[in-house]
């Protein structure tokens, strides 16, 4: 039934502007808050029943209302008027592209003498406003997906030392139907944000039109108002998918209600229910999660009977949601990175190749679990198979100088004279560090080091060091640190040793390969 005495007392305004003040319906409308249609209508019953400003005295609200609303013709004064479903008005407002209006035609179709359009809607709004806050908002089929994390954590142990570590909560609902997602993970930090939306939208089958996070940094790097700036990951995780981010207003917590009224029940039904039991992995407790989930999404909603979570998404958002890609979205890393002399870039304790030309440049990387991809002003000039092992080069042949070319002022023979005006004993390793290389380029950041440790230590007890590194057949940057950095090249004598044959190998070139 309608709020009679709002209604009322808004009938009563109108019949009383018309009265004093003569006002048009469109003014009156205006002062009435309402349409113009409604307020012509309203004056027009007014009339039919006889009633005019000042109303009689003794009439109360019930009997105006009767006096105003009668029924049309004796003969269906004892019939009903179909009043609609409005249940299914709600539901069937989500689905794209359906408005009260389209609603309210089919409605009259099926009932011809049934209620007149305003009236329609008012109804409607009373209904709205008998459900749940959070449930006010229409949200069309497969329009929207929102995300967030728990305020809760779950502890996980740890079998064989004991120690309890926590774990996060990812939670995502469907804005038509409520139909929730939630798993555990170890972090909210980029790798395990962007692996939940991909399980996700694999658990929901299909993809929505708009995210809608909250201000997380794995997904928003930089928080505004108007123009939020998306992590780089996260939006061509979007571009995969094709969908849109919309982030939630920072301190609006209206924008994502349906994600908060997800986290609550996830906390309530879900983590409640699992406070008692000890988990010993990420998998373990993800199978429960699954379990309890399955059970959230089947429970019928309070004020909706017979529907659920899973029902409505069955009927509404599974529909409407687009088709997965073929190919499943692999998470990976943008990072800055500077190309050094010899050409490599480290990424990870890694060193990957580019063109020499590039030397000295800065370039983007795209690290995925299984390729390293360099870009220089947008442009991809080089791809690698993604290498763990550590402080090791992945060199393509085609990115270093050609024979007889140097590039720049950078050469091994260049770097064999530079180490010669500190002793024959620190251009002998340099020389062996070039040597112990497949390509001498792969030597050039090791060469720099051992070098710059003059400027730390004097050239006299760098050259020390590396007779000493010589002698224990470790010429290598990290030897001859050593020695500088536990001053053994002031405790011992290093004697001069006779020079030893050289060993034949193909990839050894020789000292005076560099001359």
């Amino acid at each position: 039934m309608p709020n009679l005495r709002l209604s009322m007392r808004k009938l009563k305004e109108i019949l009383r502007l018309r009265a004093e003040s003569g006002l048009s319906n469109r003014l009156i409308a205006k002062c009435c808050n309402t349409s113009h249609v409604t307020v012509a209508e309203y004056i027009r019953r007014a009339e039919a029943a006889g009633l005019s400003w000042p109303l009689p005295e003794g009439i109360d609200d019930g009997e105006l209302e009767r006096r105003m609303f009668p029924p049309e013709s004796p003969q269906t004064e004892s019939v009903a008027i179909a009043v609609p479903d409005w249940g299914i008005v709600h539901t069937e407002l989500k689905r794209k592209g359906m408005t009260l209006q389209l609603l309210w035609e089919e409605y009259k179709e099926k009932t011809p003498d049934g209620y007149l359009y305003s009236w329609f809607c008012e109804q409607y709004r009373v209904y709205c406003g008998k459900l749940a806050i959070s449930m006010r908002q229409i949200h069309k089929a497969g329009e929207k997906q929102f995300v967030d994390y728990a305020g809760q954590t779950v502890p996980i142990t740890d079998r064989l030392t004991g120690e309890v570590s926590p774990a996060q909560i990812f939670v995502s609902v469907l804005g038509a139907s409520s139909y929730t997602y939630a798993e555990a993970t170890w972090t909210q930090k980029l790798p395990d944000w962007i692996g939940s939306h991909v399980r996700a939208f694999e658990f929901f089958q299909g993809v929505v039109d708009i995210l809608v996070p909250d201000n997380l940094r794995s997904g928003v790097s930089k928080t505004c108002r108007y123009e939020p700036d998306i992590n780089p990951t996260y939006q061509e995780m979007a571009m995969h998918y094709g969908v849109a981010v919309i982030p939630a207003r920072v301190r609006k917590p209206k924008d994502k209600a349906k994600v908060e009224a997800a986290v609550q029940l996830v906390e309530r039904w879900i983590l409640a229910s699992l406070r008692k039991r000890t988990f010993f992995g990420l998998a373990e407790l993800n199978a429960a999660i699954r379990e309890l989930l399955e059970r959230l999404n089947g429970r019928e909603f309070s004020k909706m009977r017979g529907e659920s979570r899973r029902s409505l998404y069955e009927k509404l958002d599974k529909p409407a949601l687009r088709p997965l890609p073929v190919a499943k979205f692999e998470d990976f890393l943008w990072l800055k990175a500077g190309v050094n002399i010899d050409h490599h870039v480290q990424v990870e304790d890694h060193y990957y190749s580019v063109p020499y030309q590039l030397t000295g440049e800065k370039v983007d990387v795209r690290i995925t679990s299984r390729v390293v991809e360099l870009f220089y002003k947008s442009k991809r000039v080089a791809s690698h198979p993604r290498s763990f092992v550590k402080w090791q080069p992945t060199t393509l042949d085609e990115h270093r100088p050609k024979s007889h070319q140097r590039h720049g002022e950078w050469s091994p023979s260049r770097l064999v004279s530079w180490a010669e005006k500190t002793g024959k004993a620190t251009a002998e390793v340099v020389g062996k560090i070039l040597e112990s290389r497949p390509h001498p380029e792969q030597g050039y950041r090791s060469v720099l080091g051992l070098l710059n440790l003059e400027k730390k230590f004097d050239a006299k007890r760098l050259e020390t060091a590396c007779k000493l590194a010589l002698a224990l057949r470790v010429p290598n940057y990290k030897s001859v640190k050593s020695i500088l950095q536990n001053g053994r090249d002031k405790q011992e004598h290093v004697r001069e040793e006779e020079p030893s044959t050289p060993i034949e190998h193909p990839q050894i070139r020789g000292g005076g390969y560099y001359q």
